[in-house]
């Protein structure tokens, strides 16, 4: 096995990385009870979900460390996984600010910046949209179309690949690989875009809620587990990543991602203990900040 033919100290980074992992699934039990104990139950579950990203990919990276032929499997999970992630953090900045209907109440006669980041970031003569009840839908849509196709075409992949069609390292545009991944990606820009736009009105906000902390956090993870992943899956394909027997150039390279997720997403974890288990204040209702602002200015 690949954990024999390891000399004392790949053990003992093995042994270390291993109790990372664990840690990091022990520190979030603690935090998900905690959240079910000391949080309201209609932003229970969302937090818990959005909290739950890096310690499920550091345990599936903890996995295709040991096991690397499921390394396939463990990597769809995470991405399925961090799919509905993205999801979660937009209904997540909405539950903040009240739910919809206070969230409409609020920028009733506000407009959402649509010329952001990862989509509409050059174009600045984008106009402004106004928020409305069909624009939340349409954000709401944007992020779940991810939710939900990702892991179709990730059952997809995994059945061709079984039917020896698929192999992830053939880009060739008579491999099924190339057109899978570049759907992927423009579904991806699709669902990234409204969680940016959403941040970008509510950033203000819910400035007391550490919603910026959060973000990056989210932002991370995202990084991380996807530009840093195609990064070294480049340079594997590329031979830049030398081949040591047992392992050939491509499971060097998914070797060394896993290794890095796990030590990036046990950080992550014990940061986001931090950043979630503050107590905050909920947000005053529209009326009341009506009606001090109307204060404010009668006050000579």
């Amino acid at each position: 096995s690949l954990f024999a033919g390891l000399d004392l100290p790949g053990r003992f980074l093995f042994a270390i990385l291993t109790l990372m992992t664990l840690i990091a699934n022990l520190v979030f039990i603690e935090e998900a009870v905690y959240i079910y104990r000391k949080i309201p139950s209609s932003k229970r579950s969302i937090i818990i979900w959005v909290n739950a990203a890096a310690p499920v990919i550091a345990t599936t990276s903890c996995i295709g460390m040991w096991i690397p032929r499921s390394t396939m499997f463990t990597d769809f999970t995470a991405a399925v996984f961090f799919a509905i992630v993205i999801h979660k953090f937009l209904l997540m900045m909405i539950k903040e600010c009240g739910g919809q209907k206070l969230l409409l109440r609020r920028f009733e006669n506000g407009h959402f910046k649509i010329s952001t980041g990862p989509c509409c970031c050059c174009c600045l003569c984008l106009p402004r949209v106004r928020i409305t009840r069909r624009t939340l839908f349409w954000m709401k849509l944007g992020t779940f179309q991810f939710a939900f196709f990702r892991p179709v075409l990730m059952f997809l992949s995994i059945v061709l690949w079984t039917n020896g069609n698929y192999a992830p390292y053939n880009l060739s545009p008579k491999g099924a690989a190339i057109w899978i991944s570049c759907f992927i990606g423009v579904l991806t820009i699709l669902a990234l875009w409204p969680v940016a736009i959403m941040f970008q009105q509510v950033r203000t906000l819910l400035i007391c809620k550490k919603i910026i902390s959060k973000f990056a956090l989210y932002q991370f993870i995202l990084i991380l587990n996807h530009l840093q992943t195609a990064i070294i899956n480049i340079l594997a394909m590329q031979r830049i990543i030398p081949c040591v027997p047992p392992l050939s150039s491509s499971a060097r390279g998914a070797y060394m991602i896993h290794q890095l997720l796990i030590m990036e997403m046990f950080l992550i974890t014990l940061i986001s203990r931090v950043v979630y288990r503050r107590r905050y204040d909920d947000l005053e209702p529209p009326e009341c900040t009506a009606e001090e602002d109307g204060d404010n200015k009668q006050t000579p």
